[in-house]
């Protein structure tokens, strides 16, 4: 095994297997990034699986999706859901970053 085909392998198995939280199937392909933001915090907040914050564990998803999409995100996708990290901010009471 290639180091390129462990790497898909293992984000693969992360989202596949993680103990962090279950998220809403099809959550990250809304176009709405209030909603997105909504149903990932929800769900770390109603995870009893999560060792952090329900923030960090939110969070910490949103941008692991971010990350493993990498190049396959078009830049309106991006956006949408680097918005939706600011969605995720505000619902839980914190600055959006500039």
């Amino acid at each position: 095994m290639t180091h390129d085909q462990s790497k898909k392998k293992w984000s693969q198995d992360v989202t596949e297997h993680s103990d962090a939280m279950d998220l809403k199937e099809g959550v990250f392909k809304s176009d709405d990034p209030k909603k997105i933001a909504r149903s990932v915090k929800l769900s770390a907040e109603e995870s009893d699986r999560r060792k952090s914050s329900p923030y960090r564990a939110a969070m910490s998803m949103l941008t692991f999706y971010i990350n493993r999409a990498g190049d396959q995100l078009t830049k309106k996708r991006r956006g949408t859901l680097e918005k939706a990290k600011d969605e995720l901010r505000k619902d839980f009471g914190r600055q959006p970053k500039d």
